[in-house]
């Protein structure tokens, strides 16, 4: 993907990363985690708006800030630091909403060719998994370093 990103700042362990959306309603404070599951070598990635007073991610506000392919682009560079660091490690993906799902889903479609040059990508549909096809709506997703 040959999109900007937005500077990420990150812990030494590399699952949690920061950085600050900035577009038409200012600027917005974001944050990314990589959450340990309970199955081995899986981490959910969390993302969203960062509550300045908690520290902790809302992931239900919509931002609507301008910036979503810088955004996409952020979250995927983040997913590459992680994964350069944990490369047997998978990643589950899904939205806080369906539309959110969607979206996830539509930007893995729109880049999928140049993410499965790195990535094995799975999509959920009925609580079964499959290779990620793109026009085919999936519930959530794994992706993990080939």
């Amino acid at each position: 993907m040959k999109l900007p990103t937005y500077h990420l700042k990150s812990n030494y362990s590399l699952m949690t990363f920061e950085f600050i959306s900035k577009g038409t309603k200012g600027e917005i404070q974001k944050i990314i985690q990589f959450q340990k599951t309970e199955i081995y070598e899986l981490y959910n990635l969390a993302f969203g708006d960062k509550n300045i007073t908690t520290g902790e991610i809302n992931d239900e506000i919509i931002s609507n800030n301008g910036d979503l392919k810088q955004i996409l682009a952020t979250v995927i560079s983040s997913l590459n630091i992680f994964t350069d660091r944990y490369p047997n490690y998978w990643v589950y993906i899904t939205g806080s909403t369906e539309s959110r799902t969607r979206l996830y889903q539509i930007g893995i479609s729109i880049y999928l060719y140049e993410i499965e040059e790195i990535y094995l990508v799975w999509g959920n549909i009925n609580d079964s998994w499959e290779r990620f096809i793109k026009n085919k709506n999936y519930n959530g997703f794994l992706i993990k370093r080939k």
